[in-house]
Order: C-alpha cells, then sequence, then structure tokens
C-alpha cells in the first residue's frame, strides 16, 4: 500500500505564491519519481511536475519558470513551490507515484488563484 499525504493549497491572489507538500514512505520516496498533476473544472488531468529518486525535475511548458519542485530526503516529502500564480493555475493538486503496474494519488488539494 502506497500511502500519500497531501498539505498546502488554498485561495491566493494573482501574483501570489503557495507551496504543496506531499509526504509518502522512506521506501517509495527513495526509488520512485514522484509527481505532481492538477485538474481544473471541465479539463483532463495534466502532469505538471516531476522529481526523480534522483532529484531531477522536470516541468509542463506552462509553469516552467514559476512552479519549483524540490525533495526533502530527511523528511521523505517533496514541496512544490508555485510562485507568480494566475487565475489559469486554478484546479485541483494531486501528488502521484507508479509503482508499477498501478498508480497512486493523493488526497487531492484544491488551489484557487483570484484575478
Amino acid at each position: 500500500q502506497v500511502q500519500l499525504v497531501e498539505s498546502g493549497g488554498g485561495l491566493v491572489q494573482a501574483g501570489g505564491s503557495l507551496r504543496l507538500s506531499c509526504a509518502t514512505s522512506a521506501s517509495i520516496f527513495s526509488t520512485y519519481a514522484m509527481n505532481w498533476y492538477r485538474q481544473a473544472p471541465g479539463k483532463q488531468r495534466e502532469l505538471v511536475a516531476t522529481i526523480t529518486s534522483g532529484g531531477s525535475t522536470e516541468y509542463a511548458d506552462s509553469v516552467n519558470g514559476r512552479f519549483n519542485l524540490s525533495r526533502d530526503n530527511a523528511r521523505n516529502t517533496v514541496f512544490l513551490q508555485m510562485n507568480s500564480l494566475k487565475p489559469e493555475d486554478t484546479a485541483v493538486y494531486y501528488c502521484h507515484v507508479r509503482k508499477w503496474p498501478r498508480d497512486y494519488w493523493g488526497q487531492g488539494t484544491q488551489v484557487t488563484v483570484s484575478s
């Protein structure tokens, strides 16, 4: 069983910042890439950012340069720092791990950016 515990999110004005966190077990954290997805109302879920077990990161074009994904190895937690937020960033954000053959998801956290 893989557990992903998310925190953070909330309501912020455009241009503001928020930080999301996702904690998991040490065995998962040290082995698998961890991802953040988001889903806006009426839209498909999309990949926002990925961090490998070695710390390499990739970002969607829409957030590159504004979002930063990092790892805290002591706490088995990843942090998604979101800066210069835009109304179009409004969505439910999900932490995700693919432990073949299954996908595991966090409970989701709402991010709302007001204009």
